[in-house]
């Protein structure tokens, strides 16, 4: 399998809003395999859709260290959430640039299963930002919006230098 292209900043695919899925076919199926290797050959742990050009509301995840605990959930949505928690955050669309980002540390979250059942996942810490990084990109929102204009300012100054750089070499 190859990896799919992952879609880089500034794209304008990263800021629509993605359109629901109505059922789960061998398309999508696919689709999930395909974006989990891709994330996994990034590496990364998460991956959304419109990452891959797809603007469909489709997220996969992995935070475990061994990579065995794959998610992927369509249509997700977050019917509760709890806590705070401030993690740094990347994003393979927005390569070498981080940001810490406050979230809440728990949620609970709907979603279709590639088997086509509704399900709700609780989450807390690491999967918990994670899966909300990734809803984020469904709703054409980006991890460096959550940051104060002075850090997003200067996060964008060296996103660009070092595209400027990687496009000169």
């Amino acid at each position: 399998m190859t990896p799919l292209d992952i879609v880089l900043y500034p794209d304008e695919g990263l800021r629509e809003v993605c359109a629901p899925i109505a059922e789960m076919n061998d398309d999508l199926d696919k689709l999930i395999d395909e974006m989990f290797y891709t994330m996994y050959d990034a590496p990364g742990i998460g991956l959304a859709a419109p990452q891959v050009a797809v603007q469909q509301r489709l997220i996969v995840v992995d935070v475990s260290e061994t990579k065995n605990e794959p998610l992927a959930l369509m249509n997700p949505e977050i019917i509760q959430s709890a806590g705070k928690i401030t993690w740094e955050e990347g994003c393979l669309s927005i390569p070498g640039i981080y940001g810490k980002v406050d979230r809440p540390s728990e949620i609970l979250v709907r979603g279709m299963n590639r088997d086509g059942k509704i399900i709700e996942v609780e989450a807390r810490d690491l999967l918990a930002v994670c899966i909300q990084h990734e809803i984020d990109h469904l709703n054409g929102k980006l991890f460096i919006d959550h940051l104060s204009g002075l850090k997003r300012t200067r996060a964008m100054q060296k996103y660009k230098k070092e595209m400027v750089e990687r496009d000169s070499e």
